[in-house]
């Protein structure tokens, strides 16, 4: 068995496969441009099954330096306000969290995310000119 299958990269395929039918259906035209994707190094992402995935449908891999949360929007812009907002409170089960997480997520306004992907630009730019090191806000 290769040290690269994961359990977990049959599903991030499966993701995919729901992200490029939402491509397909809501920017007709897009997937023929080529797409890019940022993710990190997870086994998941860099796993065998996953990389057969993208080699298929030709998305290319934005290269991302190892250990840099700085760059992944969900842990520069997402789970901060994520914490702040489930402070203080107290959930008698699992579920519980969860609902209120995705409630959280649903009411969200789209600007939100607008303004956590935009970041990446400037990001980029201060990893680029620190040669991959760490990138602070």
């Amino acid at each position: 068995m290769s040290k690269r299958i994961t359990p977990f990269a049959s599903r991030y395929c499966s993701t995919l496969d729901r992200l490029k039918e939402d491509i397909r259906r809501k920017r007709p035209g897009l997937l023929r441009w080529g797409v890019v994707l940022q993710h990190d190094n997870a086994t998941p992402h860099s796993a065998d099954l996953t990389q057969q995935w993208l080699q298929r449908y030709g998305w290319e891999i934005l290269p991302h330096p190892a250990h840099s949360p700085d760059l992944v929007p969900s842990d520069f812009h997402l789970f901060g306000p994520l914490k702040r907002h489930l402070g203080g409170m107290a959930f008698e089960t699992e579920d519980d969290l969860i609902s209120e997480s995705r409630n959280w997520f649903d009411n969200l306004d789209v600007d939100f995310f607008r303004v956590g992907i935009n970041s990446l630009l400037s990001r980029w730019q201060k990893c680029i000119d620190l040669h991959g090191d760490y990138v602070e806000k």
